[in-house]
């Protein structure tokens, strides 16, 4: 039994919280104070009541810390750090974008482990969490990448370590930045059933790709038209979380999502204007919100 301290009580940490809470030893790292976890999952309803702090100043040493902040709340999630971290904490920052290895210098890079997870889940409620599918994880080869695995062994959320961590988390990024067209339309999944809408989405992608590869990753030309399928298939209410956040009026990931592709694109010489223009419509639109 390990002892997992999740910052982070939103839909996927919460939902990996009240997972891991059935094994292991589960801290839960929150602003508010919350209860317990319920989590309508695909197996059936699970419940956990893993340990609730919300202040820093109670935490104590763990094998594994799990961050699953939104990005912009980096600098919250460290104040975290120092009462979790031990001699042997391992820090997994599971969360968007393709800059995860760089969010928490403070960490060793060798006790740092980036993780790209699929797992659509929506929290409805402070504790009360609807998981769509089982979901995956993708972490880098290496004893460190397959110690996170092994601590999903009991779960059915799928974990795995890839030899091409690069291409896996770009891969997660071309599906990720076309899901701002339903924040923007303020519709579900269903929305790519558009034609108009898929368009827009393949070029997003489209940009994409351009800048993944010249990063280093290997993605082919077909995904932009693989990801607006993969959105058909969805469930048709299922909501990303840009969506979620954008519709509630709170902060948005946009820019670990679609201006990324944006400001690495331009070291490459690369342009990528449908990601930079949906994205300044986002932002004004979050601005009147």
């Amino acid at each position: 039994m390990a002892r997992v301290a999740v910052i982070g009580a939103g839909a996927i940490g919460g939902t990996l919280a009240a997972w891991l809470a059935q094994s292991h030893e589960v801290t839960v790292c929150a602003r508010s104070p919350l209860a317990d976890l319920e989590v309508e999952t695909p197996e059936g309803v699970i419940r956990a009541a893993p340990r609730i702090l919300t202040d820093p100043a109670g935490a104590s040493a763990v094998d594994w810390i799990l961050c699953t902040t939104k990005t912009y709340d980096c600098a919250a999630a460290a104040a975290w750090l120092p009462g979790l971290m031990g001699p042997a904490t391992r820090l997994a920052v599971i969360q968007n974008g393709v800059e995860q290895r760089d969010r928490f210098p403070q960490v060793p890079a060798q006790r740092t482990v980036p993780v790209i997870i699929d797992l659509p889940a929506e929290r409805h409620a402070p504790g009360r969490i609807v998981q769509r599918r089982n979901g995956t994880i993708h972490v880098p080869e290496g004893e460190a990448g397959e110690a996170l695995v092994a601590l999903f062994a009991d779960t059915p959320i799928d974990a795995q370590t890839t030899p091409d961590f690069v291409t896996a988390a770009w891969r997660k990024l071309a599906i990720n930045c076309s899901g701002i067209v339903s924040a923007l339309t303020r519709r579900p999944a269903e929305v790519a059933n558009d034609e108009g809408v898929a368009e827009v989405m393949r070029a997003l992608v489209s940009e994409c790709i351009a800048v993944g590869r010249a990063e280093g990753a290997d993605l082919p030309d077909k995904l932009a038209d693989q990801v607006v399928r993969w959105t058909t298939l969805a469930h048709p209410q299922s909501v990303n979380s840009l969506h979620a956040d954008f519709v509630a009026g709170r902060q948005t990931e946009v820019d670990a999502r679609n201006r990324v592709i944006v400001r690495l694109g331009a070291t490459h010489g690369i342009d990528a204007p449908m990601n930079r223009a949906l994205a300044s419509l986002l932002m004004a639109a979050s601005t009147r919100n």
